[in-house]
Order: C-alpha cells, then structure tokens, then sequence
C-alpha cells in the first residue's frame, strides 16, 4: 500500500499557524491508515540509528476504573505478542546488541506513550526487526492472563519503589494547585486497587481503544537512507487497520479566580519549601517570526531574574537554599505562575521576603543595559555554536526536534534559521521591551494560593504564612544595584613552556607532548563534531590523598570553583566569561584532580586560562561554602529514609569494617570543614603535583600547543610522574564478617532490599576484570528471568563487578533485589538459586551471547565521539598500558567461554562466603532475616 502523502503538511502537525519549513534533510509521511512518519538521515554517530514510535494516549486518557492501564499496556508490550512469544523480545534484540534499559525502553506519561529502540548498528535487518516489533506492540499484543498476571507483580513492586516522601509530595501538591485538573488522580503507576483489578480483557480493551493507527508516530533517524527507511515502515504498518477516533486529553480545569488558600504538609525527609501560585488562562502562541521574538524577550527576563536570584544563592549568607520563579502551561487547560523558595528549617519567612523583593524588583524597575547584553551575548554564543555544528549533530539532537513537531509545538527550522532570526530581532531586544514582555507574561501573584512544605509545620499555621507573604508584598523596593563588570585577570602566566619532548602514539592516533616543566599534553583531532573541544586536565591526589586519620581530607574538592578566583567571584567570572563557551569543573577521582570542560576552538584560549587560574589562584572564597552550609541538615536528614539511601549508607561501613574513608562522619564535623582545611590538603598539589592534559575534537595541534605552552606550559617546575601512596592508605581489607547484616530504613513498611556483595580483586588484571564484568551481565540476564519473569517479584534486580583502583587487591561483585518486605524471603532463596545453577553449569550459548553482544557493540561505538576519545586520550602517557587495556578490549570479551564464566563464579560467589545486607523497615517480620 503507498502512502497517501509524502512531504511536509503542516495540518498534518497541528502546525498550520507556523510561518515556518522544516529544515532541509526532513522526511515526512503518512500512511492511508492515518499513521504519521518522519525520516531523519544523519551520520552521527556513524552507523547508528534511532528508532522512537510516539502514541498519542497516556493516563489522562483513563477512566477511573482504568487507572495504570496506560502503564500497564506498556509493560505488556514487552510481554507477548502474535509473531514474539511471551519473554522473548527482549532476548531477540539482547541477541542484536540491545542492552534492556540503555538502549530498549519506553515511557508513559500523562498523555503519550512512547517505545524507544536504540540501534547500535545501522544495517537493514535491525531496522526490520525494530519496525517489526514496534507494529508487533500497536496491534499484535496477546495479553496472556498468565502474562498480565506476572507483570502485575512488577509493576506493583515498580509503584512500591517510588512511593516515597518525594512522590506523596508530588501527589499533594498537584491535589492542592489543580482540585479540578486531573493529574493527582491519573499518575500514570496507577493505585493499588485500580492495577491489582486489572484483567487481560480490560488491558486489551483500553489497548485497542487509544492505540489507533491515526495517534502514532513513528520515527527514524539515523544512518539510513531515506528510501531504506521509507519502505520498511510502509511495509510494517501500512496494513494496519483499527477503527476509532482521536480526541484532545482532557486534563480538567483550573480556576484563574481561586486564591487565598494555603496548604500545609509535613514530612521529616522534606526540604522546606514554601510556593506561591497563581492560575491563568491559557495562550494558545502560533510558531510565527513574531511570536518567536516575544519568546525571546520573554525568556531574557526571566534570565535576568534568575540571574540575580543566583547571585544571592551565592552568598556566604544566602536567604535562600533555591529558588524557582517561572509561568507554566497546565496542558491546554492554562497557565500557572509559581514562585518557590526552598530554606533551612525555619527559615522560610527571610527566604519569601528576599524572594518576592526580586521579583516585585524586576516587574516594578525592569532590567539594565548591562544586564540584557549579558544574556544576549549568552544566547547569541548558543545559537552561533550551534549553526557551526549544524552538519555534525549527533542522533539525539534531531530527536528532539521531532518531539516539538509530534507535541504541535513549533517547527524547527535549524541552526542556521535560529541564528538569523536572533540577529533579526537583537535591535529590538531593549531593556524596555524586555520589560514589556516580561509583565505580559506575569500571572499577578496577589492573594496566591500558599503551599508550605517541610519537616514541622511552621510557627503560627496558614495565618502566620499569608501575613508573611502579604508583609513580603508591602516590603519597600529600590532598583537593582549591578556592580560594575570587569576584565579577566589570568591572561599571563609567565614565559611560554618549552616542548621538549614530541611524539605519536600510532594505536590510537594521538599526539604526546611534554613540556619542560613536566607537564603533559596528549592531543586527538577528529571530525565527529564540528567547533567542539573537550578538555581534561588530571593533577595527581585525588581521593588518594584521603587516610585514615584525614577521611575528609578532599571531601570539599568539588566546592573549589564555587569559591571564584583570587581575584574574581564566582558571580563576577560569570559576567566576564558571559558569551563566552567557557567553564569550570573540579572533582576528586581514585588518584587525581579532575578538571574539565567542552568549550569551542574560538574559545579554548580562554578556557586553558581559566583551568590554569584555578590551579594557580584559587579563591577559597567563604561564599562558595555558603549554600553547600545551609544544605547539610537538609541532607542528614534524608538520610535512611528510603531503602536505597540506607543501604548506601551502610554497604561500605559493612564491607571494611568501618574505615573511616567510609564511614559518614556526624554533622558536626561536616560543618566544621572549610576552605582552609581544603587548602592545606590540596595546594601541594596543585602547586607541584604532576599534571597531564587530554584535548579532544576540532583542533588545530599546532595552535593546542602553543596555547598550552602559555598556560600550563608555563608553570612552575612539576613532579614528573604520580606517585605511589603507598603508606599503608592504598590498602583496604575486605570484612570477614560475612552472613546476614540487618539495616534499617525510615520508609515505606512494605519496602525491602536484598544485596550479597563478595570481595573480588583490584583491576589490575584486565582479563579476569573483564570478565567478572561479562558475569555481572550474565547474573543480571539470569536474576531478572527468575525474579522478574517467573516470580513477578520485583521491577529491579542489580548486579555489578566493582574492581578498584584505588586500592590494591580490593573489588566487589553485588547481587541485589528491591522487593515487598514479606518477599524477601522467597527473593533470597531465588538468588542462592541462580547461584547454585551458574556455579554448578556452565550457562547457555544464548544467554552468554545476550550479555556479550550488548558489550561488544559498545565497544564498536567508543570511539564515535569525542568523549569516547578523551577517555583513552586524557592520561595516555601516564597510563599507557590503559590505552592497550581499551584497545584489547574487544578480543577479551569475545574469548570468554561459559566454562570461564561458572570457573569465576565458583572462586568468587560462594552463597556462604557472601555479606548479606538486608534493608528493613523497622518492624519488619522475623522470618525477612533468616538466611
């Protein structure tokens, strides 16, 4: 059958008020059936593909008695179909290369339901095998009773797993804000009652009701051509018939007049958090060139206000832990403006008051020259980045140009349109027009509805809350007082380094450079993504530097560019480096300091000079400790009040007998680190410790050079090479008390974990990690069967090899379950099953296949990005037996056998010789921790 059109329409979109085409390279269709298409080639990454099929049907669409369906259909769909037997979809892409989760998934929201495929390889028989089972899921599903009553168990013990204090809050908060919306009473996980009713004929029913060929969208983009592409889902769908008619979501109404109502909720685990709101009515906006403007205006306001809410986020004394200010559309149904400050407990009424006196700020005296070329230049950077990279964008950037076309949000015309209409509209963006549209858009917040949320309701209920916001709106305003921008300080750093050392590494055409004062350089150009650089810059320390008598020696090394420079804030670099794709990261890895960042070969300049000023003048400011301060008793107190948060909490105290490098110190002791504790740790080694930069991406090696000669290249005299720290702080005996450990949670008292964790070995041998990593993926393929498959106990089983190279002679293999706790039981018993079987046999040809092809497709798409690239680039000279490591990679993989793999389970997963954590709720049965 043809289709009945080929090409943009945009009726068929929703899109008839655009004035905008789709950029060149788009494909367009829709089948006699009504089904819609749309055909992306792209080569980036080289020889992948994407494959998305979007239903126009979710939980608004359920009745009452249908509540979870939407979700429900979705898991069924994984679960049975009339050309893929029950349990084997899943299997048959594994087989291809499809790991369950990263690359095979769907989603269900309030109203769409989306499958995704993740193609590894872009041949003609994956696709057909993609298309073929996207048509199985719309119109071919059984649902076997025996089937829908397994997947039951899962997606009860899915809603288990999330029903924590984050959910309920969620849930009050949308019956407080929208009582006659729909959403509180349509989450798409569904009620207990609602999913333990569900039968396979009212699965179907809703199934047949809202898969209709004429809400469907199927998507590929990727390496394939259009006319491959084309005809294959031509041939998959254009016989589907399914009569029905599409109708618009209802997701009820909102009262743009209620106001004056307050509500309060309280819970130990939460974050005080006090929103003011206000409905309005809904602006249906075409996608025309003046609209776009307006969305322009009104987006540099709302920058320019965050901005400034940043700024006093910032602060040593900061008001206010966060804060969120914004106007959101509630479907079609309105609008909803929301101001949310989230304080230390009882500190809520100096968070509002700071808040609102923004905001009144900006609606009353607008914004500044300055303030609005600051944001401008920001946004003209992005949009001028983004034209440069137009013709390598990767799979995923397109993909979410086809979402905006599949919700009727707008058309996306490319980079090279954004651009041109930003320089069209940049003489009319004014601080008077910018004013303009910002008061426009605001949804007045007089009379808001109030909603309190926290760990004790606050002194004086609702009546002391609306006083509060009612003093925050009577409180006096003056203009913002911006302080006057200054140029960047760290330019020169000294003589340029001399190269004294130059050579390539051939295995991985890379290019190794040593300057004379020890530092070094690797350097990968490549073509996979135009004006796009990645750095790395590995100082050694790290969390090596941690000891016994000093656990928290490095605990605040993240912190460090929040502290500025010497001679810049963190808000001041922020106005400098405006317009500018320059940033700064920092974090403490097993045996260096981690710097990096993505920047562009206009910029990179720029960005060496900034990686450098936080080597040689770090400002250990105290406001960079400001906010992480106020969020310490927040944090402690979440602390053990899920299962999952309990079990970290405790594995590795557990596992070595509580090392103090693993053991969460009190809160007091948190509280008295500072950047000078920071200081004395670390300046040694960012003074003298040895450094090796990794650059990756669109460069000129000549040019990387000599900008690294000015900068790092010109430092002090390093050490040459890492050292061993080997005093004793390398070593880290695994416990020798094994068997059944109880840990307790503040959660739900239906929740439950299981985790057996064995001691394995370091990663120095890479063989034998390999392959512990091959046996995690075979434990997870064979766990999931039993538990998930055949017991429908539990929506996530774990398994991990952890090899360390931090320590020596130090790694761990886990095993883990999330269940109902009167399974728990039954769910260990399980687990020394799969044990018992993978040491007593080796595994099946196909089992060992659907955890090795995942792997090795992996590892055929490592190098199709830059950050792929970094990761062997960035120490090659230090470590360069890790570049044999990675390139071997492959061969090791597809050596194993299943003898090696039931060998390695019988010298490391004895059931006896496991520790055995199990998570509880306080009052959890006996029988939960027997062995």
């Amino acid at each position: 059958m043809a289709t009945s059109q080929s090409g943009w329409n945009a009726s068929d979109w929703n899109l008839e008020d655009s004035e905008f085409e789709p950029e060149e390279g788009w494909h367009f269709g829709q089948l006699d059936n009504g089904l819609r298409y749309v055909i992306r080639p792209n080569e980036r990454p080289e020889g992948t593909a994407l494959v998305r099929m979007y239903i126009a049907t979710g939980s608004l669409d359920e009745t009452e008695e249908e509540r979870g369906f939407a979700h429900f259909v979705e898991h069924m769909a994984f679960n049975g179909s009339t050309n893929v037997p029950e349990g084997e979809m899943v299997k048959l892409l594994e087989r291809e290369g499809l790991a369950f989760g990263a690359d095979t998934n769907a989603s269900t929201g309030f109203d769409q339901t989306q499958y995704k495929l993740d193609l590894p390889r872009a041949d003609s028989e994956l696709l057909d095998t993609a298309l073929m089972l996207m048509r199985e899921t719309v119109s071919e599903l059984t649902f076997d009773p025996a089937a829908v009553e397994r997947e039951r168990g899962v997606i009860l013990s899915e809603r288990r797993s999330r029903n924590n204090y984050s959910f309920k809050n969620t849930l009050d908060s949308f019956d407080f804000l929208y009582p006659e919306g729909r959403i509180s009473t349509r989450i798409p996980i569904g009620t207990v009652d609602t999913l333990n009713a569900a039968t396979a004929a009212g699965l179907r029913a809703f199934w047949e009701r809202e898969y209709l060929p004429s809400d469907t969208v199927v998507v590929v983009v990727g390496d394939f051509t259009v006319e491959e592409a084309e005809e294959r889902i031509i041939r998959h769908f254009a016989d589907w018939q399914r009569s029905g008619t599409s109708k618009k979501v209802d997701a009820g109404t909102i009262d743009p007049m209620r106001t004056g109502e307050t509500d309060i909720y309280v819970d130990p685990a939460l974050t005080e958090t006090l929103t003011l709101a206000r409905h309005g009515s809904f602006i249906d906006r075409p996608d025309t060139l003046d609209e776009r403007h307006k969305a322009l205006l009104r987006s540099i306001g709302a920058r320019i206000l965050n901005r400034r809410l940043q700024t006093l986020v910032r602060s040593e004394d900061a008001p206010f832990r966060g804060v969120q200010i914004g106007v959101s559309d509630f479907f079609e149904a309105g609008r909803t403006a929301e101001l949310s400050v989230a304080s230390e407990d009882g500190q809520w009424r100096p968070a509002i008051m700071a808040a609102v006196r923004e905001y009144r700020t900006a609606l009353q005296y607008g914004f500044s020259e300055a303030e609005v070329a600051e944001q401008m230049a920001n946004l003209r950077t992005a949009y001028e980045n983004a034209e440069r990279n137009a013709a390598t964008r990767r799979n995923a950037a397109f993909l979410r140009d086809v979402e905006l076309i599949v919700e009727g949000d707008r058309v996306p015309a490319g980079p090279t349109v954004n651009l041109a209409n930003f320089e069209r509209f940049a003489a009319g963006v004014t601080p008077e027009a910018v004013l303009a549209a910002f008061r426009e858009d605001a949804i007045p917040l007089d009379e808001p509805l109030i909603r309190f949320a926290g760990k004790s309701a606050p002194e004086g209920g609702e009546a002391e809350l609306r006083e509060a916001v009612q003093s925050a709106f009577a409180q006096p305003i003056s203009p913002y007082d911006q302080s006057e921008q200054q140029n960047f300080a760290y330019t020169d750093f000294g003589p340029s380094g001399e190269v004294i050392e130059d050579r390539r590494i051939e295995s991985i055409g890379a290019r190794a450079i040593t300057f004379a004062n020890r530092v070094r350089l690797n350097l990968k150009p490549t073509d996979l993504a135009d004006n796009n650089v990645l750095i790395s810059v590995a100082i050694d320390g790290g969390q090596a530097l941690e000891t016994r008598d000093n656990p928290n020696a490095v605990a605040l090394a993240s912190l460090l560019p929040a502290g500025g420079l010497g001679e810049h804030s963190r808000d001041e670099l922020q106005s400098i480096l405006a317009g500018r794709a320059v940033r700064a990261a920092f974090s403490a890895g097993d045996d260096a300091f981690q710097a990096s960042a993505s920047t562009t070969p206009d910029d990179l300049e720029l960005q060496l000079q900034l990686l450098t000023a936080y080597i040689v003048d770090p400002g250990y400011r105290a406001e960079g400790l400001g906010p992480w301060r106020k969020s310490l008793p927040d944090f402690y107190a979440k602390l053990g009040k899920t299962p999952a948060s309990a079990l970290n909490e405790a594995r590795y105290p557990l596992l070595t007998d509580n090392d103090p490098r693993f053991v969460r110190q009190p809160i007091e002791e948190y509280s008295q680190l500072d950047y000078d504790q920071l200081s004395r740790n670390i300046s040694d080694r960012l003074q003298n410790g040895a450094i090796e930069i990794g650059v990756v991406g669109d460069i000129d090696e000549a040019r990387v050079i000599e900008l690294v000669s000015r900068t790092f290249g010109a430092l002090p005299q390093r050490e040459t090479d890492w050292r061993d720290y080997d005093d004793g702080r390398r070593q880290l005996p695994f416990t020798t008390d094994r068997g059944v450990h109880v840990v307790t949670h503040e959660g739900e008292a239906d929740q439950a974990m299981v985790r057996l964790i064995w001691p394995t070995v370091d990663d120095d041998d890479w063989r034998e990690v390999s392959a512990l990593n091959l046996l995690a993926r075979v434990v997870q393929l064979e766990l999931t069967e039993k538990l998930r498959e055949e017991l429908g106990q539990t929506y996530s089983a774990s398994v991990s090899s952890s090899p360390s190279s931090r320590f020596d002679d130090f790694g761990t293999f886990e095993m883990g379950v999330s269940v109902d706790v009167d399974q728990v039981s039954a769910a260990r018993a399980a687990m020394g099953e799969v044990l018992r079987r993978l040491r007593k046999q080796p595994v099946s040809d196909d089992v060992l296949q659907r955890a090795r092809q995942p792997v090795l497709q992996s590892l055929d798409n490592r190098f199709k990005s830059n950050s792929g690239w970094l990761q062997v680039v960035a120490r090659a000279q230090s470590q360069p037996k890790e570049v044999e490591r990675i390139l071997q990679a492959r061969t090791r993989y597809e050596s194993y056998t299943a003898e090696d793999l039931q060998e390695l389970a019988m010298r490391f997963l004895d059931p006896a010789g496991a520790v055995d954590i199990r998570v509880l709720p306080r009052d959890a049965p006996e029988a939960a921790t027997e062995r």
